[in-house]
């Protein structure tokens, strides 16, 4: 069976991004050659990269023009290749290479692809989405990266309201950037 694992990086306030959409200047912090061999690794082990529609046109827009622009060339590559789920109900339209849409039920879909096994699939920010799949008990696994730096305002990625759930920690990682990659896994209870 495969796993839904959320992948997002966060300021140590709990901030996955400032007030404004894509105000993530805080993933400079912790970017680093450590940073860059892990995304290399979750994007190996994926079938299927999952947004919301806010994070997938800032996704689309960003990792379509990286592959000649950037020297994450590799995570470029993967980004563009790998097929690609954007769960909107506005969304018409959807340009990034292997992409489809979905308007319906996202926490049923992901059910039915977690069912059918394989690689792993990955949400990366979509903070509304994750919500919806915190509420279904749908992940079995949080990988949050945690920025060394207080934002003191901001979107939060866990809101109030989610229901308490205890989750086993996996790993840790230290970067030499000062960030720490925390990686639990969903008991499931």
């Amino acid at each position: 069976m495969r796993k839904l694992i959320m992948w997002n990086v966060i300021t140590l306030d709990g901030y996955f991004e400032g007030n404004q959409n894509w105000d993530l200047s805080f993933h400079n912090v912790v970017w680093g050659p450590e940073l860059e061999k892990l995304s290399i690794e979750q994007l190996k082990s994926a079938d299927y990269l999952v947004f919301g529609r806010v994070t997938y046109e800032g996704m689309a827009a960003y990792w379509t023009k990286a592959e000649a622009e950037t020297t994450e060339q590799e995570v470029a590559k993967l980004m563009n290749s790998i097929p690609k789920l954007v769960f909107s109900k506005t969304l018409k339209s959807a340009e990034w290479n292997n992409t489809r849409i979905i308007s319906e039920n996202a926490s049923d879909e992901i059910q039915k692809l977690k069912a059918e096994g394989g690689k792993d699939i990955y949400v990366f920010g979509s903070a509304d989405l994750s919500e919806t799949f915190i509420k279904d008990n749908l992940f079995d696994e949080y990988r949050i990266g945690i920025a060394p730096v207080i934002l003191g305002n901001g979107r939060p990625l866990f809101r109030q309201g989610i229901a308490p759930n205890n989750l086993s920690l996996i790993s840790t990682l230290q970067l030499l950037t000062g960030g720490i990659i925390l990686k639990y896994s969903n008991n499931k209870d």
